[in-house]
């Protein structure tokens, strides 16, 4: 090689090398909450500056949610979730949204009916979708309802696969780890006599039967009974090791209480989970090992609270206190599996 060519590649080498010793080389990571709704929910997707204009911002399930963690500094996305398969369409009645970001794929779109694990695979190619397109390198996630089982069976799928996207933090609202009263009625593991005469929690049992069991015959309406998360060839089994480096919150709702003593398998609820199955009560520390549990006297959701007469912010991703302490969940995920295991979990 000529010396004047020999002297060109020596100096760009050090203008290289100086530019990475000053910070100028690769890009820091970046960081983003991602909020994932649950059973037969339809969701938008929302990025940190383009939402729906029309309606709820972000769906009944994420709106609250993103709307808190934005304004307190946090670049939020939204996985876009559909009842059935099938890119997200605009929505009237009950959590209308319209005029939203263009939906995405129906492959990059949560069927929120369909079963845990392809929901999971579906969140997981939205996530390496947020790496390839807005350059997310690691996440938060934060899952409502059955979206914190999508979310934990994206993480295995993200691991296994390789993915170049880690997962942070997760945070649960309302998930029915070991399943819930409804789905267990609905295959007679729980008898409405265990509502105890009360009517509320009658009408939900009835109303899952009918509505949701009856017709979404397969996936996460059967996957929502204990008898299909629980035992030792359970899903939760199968999860050992997934979140071994993953600090977790759960947070659970007990607005609905029996008059007297009563099976823990129903009471104290949130009017579709029991507080056990949201606190993650019965999931061993080999599958949940870094958990920190948070109890308020809320609803399900806010279509939960409508039907009550209840006003919107007692739902869980409504009230204040809630979003509160996700945002809190998210800022001290750094040092929280350092901290002591079990926190607040008193069941």
């Amino acid at each position: 090689m000529p010396i004047l060519g020999r002297r060109l590649l020596v100096l760009a080498a050090a203008l290289l090398l100086a530019g990475c010793a000053a910070g100028g080389g690769q890009r820091p990571p970046s960081r983003a909450v991602v909020l994932v709704s649950g059973l037969a929910s339809i969701s938008p997707y929302t990025s940190p500056d383009a939402a729906c204009t029309q309606g709820l911002a972000a769906g009944s399930a994420d709106t609250a949610l993103r709307e808190h963690l934005l304004d307190r500094g946090h670049t939020v996305f939204t996985a876009p979730s559909m009842a059935g398969p099938g890119p997200v369409r605009d929505q009237t009645g009950f959590g209308a949204f319209a005029g939203c970001p263009a939906p995405l794929a129906a492959d990059l779109t949560v069927d929120s009916t369909g079963g845990i694990d392809a929901a999971g695979a579906q969140l997981a190619r939205f996530i390496d979708w947020l790496h390839t397109e807005h350059q997310v390198d690691e996440i938060d996630l934060v899952g409502h309802s059955m979206g914190g089982l999508y979310a934990r069976a994206a993480v295995r799928t993200l691991r296994s696969g390789g993915a170049p996207v880690a997962v942070r933090s997760l945070t649960t609202i309302g998930t029915p780890w070991q399943g819930s009263y409804l789905a267990d009625f609905a295959e007679n593991s729980v008898p409405l006599s265990d509502c105890g005469g009360d009517q509320f929690c009658e009408s939900q049992m009835q109303g899952y039967a009918k509505d949701i069991a009856a017709v979404y015959v397969s996936g996460s309406a059967r996957e929502l009974a204990q008898s299909y998360l629980m035992g030792a060839g359970g899903w939760n089994s199968a999860q050992a090791g997934v979140l071994d480096d993953i600090p977790v919150t759960v947070i659970g709702g007990n607005h609905f209480t029996a008059a007297r003593e009563a099976d823990a398998a129903v009471w104290p609820n949130d009017g579709v989970v029991e507080l056990r199955s949201a606190l993650a009560v019965g999931i061993d520390d080999a599958v949940l090992p870094h958990r920190r549990c948070v109890v308020v006297d809320d609803t399900h959701s806010d279509y939960v609270s409508m039907i009550a007469d209840l006003p919107r912010e007692t739902a869980l991703t409504w009230d204040p206190r809630v979003l509160d302490a996700v945002a809190a969940a998210i800022d001290a995920a750094p040092g929280s599996l350092g901290a002591p295991n079990r926190q607040g979990c008193q069941l």
